[in-house]
């Protein structure tokens, strides 16, 4: 992941070089003002710019993958806004404190890896990570996420996310489908969980097996294909089916 910290004061620029340390390959971005003090924070990976912070943003955002600002949350909403695009494209960004206390993801938080950012360097800081997400409000499953870390991928419409994502995270039976695959997938989940995986989730092992009445939600783990299942299973959990390809057959 390559990482941008953003600080626009002097105090905040003594916070980033912390950063800078603390993730290795980051680079330190901040105003021409504050060269001596960036580089001294940050030895060789001091960026300065002249002008003002908003016409840097489209560049840190078409070049790095997660965003650490050191300014106030809604001065980076500001900042962003002109440049967002979608979940898909946008980078992970968190918003720190100038006194190191939080991490805040404010955008693309799942899929952009803000939240797992904001939760590496909390870590790393003895910070506190903030997380808004429902699914990491509650510890439970995120759609989104589930089996990232293992390399599995997934497919589904956007409509269909959301809509596994909502019953996940309003309690409505779900069941999870895995017919291949590593099994640690969660307690190697993206953001750490070490709980009991919740009741409304159901593991099974055939997909064949569901009672469609019951489950508002279906993740299926596997190297088939939807187009092999029977037309009338198919056709009565596609618009609420969401697909998962392991890497590889290791349970």
């Amino acid at each position: 992941m390559k990482i941008a910290v953003v600080s626009i004061t002097r105090h905040g620029i003594a916070l980033a070089g912390k950063i800078v340390a603390a993730l290795p390959g980051a680079q330190l971005f901040a105003p021409e003002k504050f060269r001596s003090e960036a580089e001294e924070a940050a030895p060789g990976a001091a960026h300065c710019y002249a002008g003002k912070t908003n016409e840097q943003i489209p560049v840190l955002f078409a070049n790095f993958d997660g965003i650490i600002a050191i300014v106030s949350l809604g001065a980076m909403v500001r900042l962003m806004a002109p440049h967002l695009k979608d979940k898909e494209h946008d980078p992970g960004v968190v918003v720190m404190d100038e006194a190191g206390r939080y991490t805040i993801p404010v955008l693309a938080g799942h899929l952009g890896g803000a939240n797992e950012l904001a939760g590496r360097l909390a870590r790393a800081l003895g910070a506190l990570p903030v997380l808004t997400t429902a699914s990491d409000a509650r510890e439970t499953l995120a759609v989104d996420l589930l089996g990232r870390e293992l390399g599995w991928t997934f497919a589904a419409s956007k409509q269909v996310i959301v809509r596994t994502s909502a019953a996940v995270v309003n309690d409505e039976q779900v069941a999870l489908v895995q017919e291949a695959g590593s099994r640690d997938w969660w307690v190697r989940h993206a953001n750490g969980r070490s709980n009991p995986l919740p009741a409304n989730i159901q593991l099974l092992e055939k997909i064949e097996e569901l009672d469609l009445a019951r489950y508002g939600a279906v993740l299926w783990v596997t190297h088939r294909k939807p187009e092999v299942l029977p037309a009338a299973l198919h056709a009565a959990i596609r618009d609420r089916l969401v697909v998962y390809s392991p890497a590889d057959d290791k349970t």
